[in-house]
């Protein structure tokens, strides 16, 4: 089964979507992801969609979803690298990821979450 990698930087998850989301796909990360969290103790997850051009309501709810599970688990999401045409169409769905931090980049969503890894 196909699966998206989730690396471990300090306390924080970093995960790069490299792969056009599919709703198993998406539902597989979310359980990994929360898994991950609990097992890593993360108290961060940084979620980069910046190879993502497209995203339909179901990953929109789906990130969305995975930013309350890492909440209540004690941990703060920030999505980074979101394409305009991305944005555009999560507006136009109606999907406005509450609870959902966003940062142009990698950096930048370090930097949010408290991190400074230079």
């Amino acid at each position: 089964m196909e699966r998206i990698p989730i690396l471990r930087i300090g306390d924080l998850l970093l995960v790069t979507i490299q792969v056009d989301m599919h709703d198993r796909l998406a539902i597989t990360l979310q359980d990994d992801l929360t898994e991950r969290i609990v097992s890593d103790h993360a108290k961060g997850v940084l979620i980069d969609i910046s190879a993502l051009d497209l995203v339909d309501s179901f990953i929109g709810r789906m990130i969305s979803n995975t930013a309350a599970m890492a909440r209540v688990l004690d941990a703060d999401t920030v999505l980074v690298g979101m394409q305009p045409a991305v944005a555009i169409t999560l507006v136009e769905l109606g999907l406005t990821l509450p609870g959902v931090k966003t940062a142009l980049n990698v950096e930048r969503g370090m930097k949010l979450l408290g991190k400074n890894y230079n």
